[in-house]
């Protein structure tokens, strides 16, 4: 059966091919590569392959653990090899053009990446860092721009420019750490972290980005480094069916599916994705998810929209269609942004959902929106800070330079 959006003839197309290319600087950072990348480098300046294997685990600790920002830093590495890692390569992460701060905590960062071609528009993606109680949660991006097209989704507006590499997604953990203080030597009263764990749910679709998020979370969950457990990094996809076993057996996180409908009708609409790998085959895929328990439940996201998704027959189905996974079920109200076409719905109808859900054996927690004011929630990325004037954000960078 066609979508609402195939009657009208305006279906949107699955998927976005990229427009560009990652061209490295010319002196490339050495952040995002592997052990074994890692002693190649030394390799090329001349460290003896006796040695590598001990410069990579001081470049490691270095870089992952205490957050050095220069080779200068590394003062247990020998002065020869500081000054052959200098002339060729850097620690740089991507740089910080603005910061904006919600009334309610939520950090979000504009973050620019640093390009070799001269030619080339800089890229931008954003960052945003949720702090609660118990937990600070950092959601990263995985493309400058989407592949999919979803219709509620402020982020699947853009053009899909490129993927990230993978030190540009592990420079994002790195950089929230520099803005919070929180390396190795922060000193707090109880030696707490401050961001715990790891979201893949800010702009892109993570598993057309397989590879790159694949380096990149083995790092961030690295005991040796940076040491975020497996088990507080999530993964967010729409539903890119054939790498979500992928995803279970070579990078083991958590999983968070994207679900949104529970009738395909409908799906293909919110999630045209879903014409490609439809809810019946996403939902298998998930019943197969490696790892999956009830120790190790797989998050279903369902954003609430008003007459759209959200009735009682839609909650009956959504328990159905569930049966047999170990699931969890978050429901997120609606984060409006400018043009959208649909609205939240009524806190009254949300509470009759997840009300229905919970008493049929699940927990449904309901999201509470978190940095809406500067258009930091679920769904609203969308560097809104490529529309400021160049004066704007001249004094935007300039206030993030001095925090």
């Amino acid at each position: 059966m066609s979508s609402t959006a195939e009657l009208r003839g305006t279906a949107a197309p699955l998927e976005k091919t990229p427009l560009e290319t990652y061209v490295p600087p010319a002196k490339p950072s050495l952040i995002g590569l592997s052990r074994a990348e890692l002693a190649e480098r030394l390799g090329e300046i001349g460290v003896p392959p006796r040695q590598q294997k001990m410069r990579v685990q001081q470049l490691w600790h270095w870089i992952y653990f205490r957050g050095a920002r220069s080779f200068d830093e590394m003062t247990s590495v020998s002065k020869e090899t500081r000054t052959g890692l200098a002339e060729r390569f850097t620690v740089d992460r991507p740089e910080v053009v603005a910061e904006q701060i919600s009334n309610d905590g939520t950090r979000k960062w504009l973050l620019r990446l640093p390009s070799g071609d001269a030619l080339q528009k800089a890229h931008e993606v954003e960052c945003v860092y949720i702090p609660e109680t118990d937990r600070g949660t950092l959601c990263v991006s995985s493309q400058v721009g989407c592949t999919l097209n979803c219709a509620f989704c402020h982020t699947g507006t853009q053009r899909l420019v490129r993927n990230l590499t993978a030190g540009e997604i592990v420079g994002q953990v790195m950089v929230a750490r520099d803005r919070l203080n929180d390396w190795a030597d922060r000193e707090t009263p109880h030696g707490n972290r401050l961001v715990t764990n790891v979201v893949m749910m800010g702009m892109g679709e993570p598993l057309y980005n397989f590879d790159a998020v694949r380096e990149a979370l083995l790092i961030v969950s690295d005991n040796e480094g940076i040491g975020i457990s497996r088990r507080r990094i999530t993964l967010s996809t729409s539903g890119v069916v054939p790498n979500i076993a992928r995803a279970g057996e070579e990078i083991g996180v958590m999983l968070a599916i994207s679900l949104h409908a529970v009738r395909d009708e409908l799906r293909n609409e919110l999630v045209p994705l879903n014409r490609k790998y439809p809810i019946a085959e996403l939902l298998q895929a998930c019943r197969d998810y490696p790892g999956a328990s009830n120790a190790r439940r797989i998050t279903f996201e369902y954003v609430m929209l008003k007459g759209v998704n959200d009735s009682l027959d839609d909650a009956k189905l959504l328990v159905k269609l569930l049966k047999g996974i170990p699931a969890k079920i978050n429901l997120i109200p609606f984060n409006p942004w400018p043009g959208s076409r649909y609205e939240c719905s009524d806190w009254e109808q949300i509470e009759k959902f997840s009300e229905y859900v919970f008493n049929a054996g699940y927990s449904s927690p309901v999201r509470t929106p978190r940095g809406r004011d500067i258009l930091a929630a679920c769904g609203q990325l969308k560097s809104e800070t490529e529309k400021l004037s160049a004066r704007e954000r001249q004094a935007l960078r300039a206030m993030a330079m001095t925090d």
